[in-house]
């Protein structure tokens, strides 16, 4: 799958991956309020099979299928509805 990356300007080590560049239809808007303004900072080719930083590929390509988009953020600022 393509995944394009944004990182939050407004909160810290948080970032907004999505299936499409530039198309954050399914994004719920009192996410995008919380983390706005964003802005692009990588694309790459997410497999399960591929190494992430800080997430589980598998979990970050099924929530996007799932949702359309996945939320990385630092643990401690996690919602536990996002855990």
């Amino acid at each position: 799958m393509k995944c394009a990356v944004y990182r939050s300007n407004k909160k810290d080590m948080t970032y907004l991956y999505l299936p499409e560049a530039d198309d954050m239809s399914r994004v719920p808007e009192a996410l995008m309020t919380l983390i706005s303004p964003v802005e692009r900072v990588l694309e790459f080719d997410l497999t399960s099979e591929r190494t992430l930083a800080q997430e589980n590929a598998g979990d970050v390509l099924k929530q996007i299928e799932e949702l359309g988009w996945f939320l990385q953020m630092p643990q401690q600022d996690k919602p536990e509805f996002l855990s």
